[in-house]
Formats: C-alpha cells, structure tokens, sequence
C-alpha cells in the first residue's frame, strides 16, 4: 500500500515546488523590470552597458513568456530569471553608485 502512495506524494510535493518556483521568477523578472523602467536612461550610457530600451525589452519579453508559457517551457523561465538577475547583480549597483547611492531602490 505504501509503494502506491510514494508517486502520488511525488507528483504533489513536484507542482507545488514547481508553482513556487515560477512565482519567484516572476517575481524576480518583475523587480529587476520595474527597477529598470524607473531609472534614468543617461545612466546606462554613463555604466557603458546596454541602452535602457534594451534591457527594459529583454527583461519584459522574459517576463510576458514566462506568464504565457507557464511551466510548460522552464528553459525561457530560466533565461528570464538569469536576464533579471545579471540586470539586478551588475547594473543596478552601477546605477546606484551613479546617483552617489540616493534613492529609493
């Protein structure tokens, strides 16, 4: 009885890690998207990255593929979540110590 209990057990604790893993990319995709659209653009051309649009582009395309696709396609979840973080661990300290590390974010 127990051997037929074990995968039903599985498939449960697997949709809801996997639930609450897509809710944290998204919540990740969603911050670094929002931080992104509320700086100043002369700001990334002084860090020499790239331009604001692009980032703001790269980040919100994850970001409505990860909400449309769903779990079905983890890789662009994962893409998405890599765009955002490397957005929010190497740009937006650069963008923070423009503004002399004022500021809301």
């Amino acid at each position: 009885m127990a051997t037929s209990a074990a995968p039903i057990f599985f498939d449960d604790v697997r949709s809801y890690l996997d639930a609450a893993m897509w809710f944290v990319s998204m919540a990740v995709q969603a911050v670094a998207l929002i931080h992104c659209l509320t700086q100043r653009g002369a700001g990334f051309q002084a860090l020499g990255t790239l331009p604001k649009g692009a980032w703001a582009a790269i980040i919100g395309v994850c970001l409505a593929l990860t909400v449309l696709v769903g779990l079905s396609l983890l890789i662009i979840t994962m893409i998405g979540v890599a765009a955002a973080l490397i957005y929010m661990l190497d740009v937006r300290p650069g963008l923070k110590d423009l503004s002399d590390g004022k500021g809301f974010w």
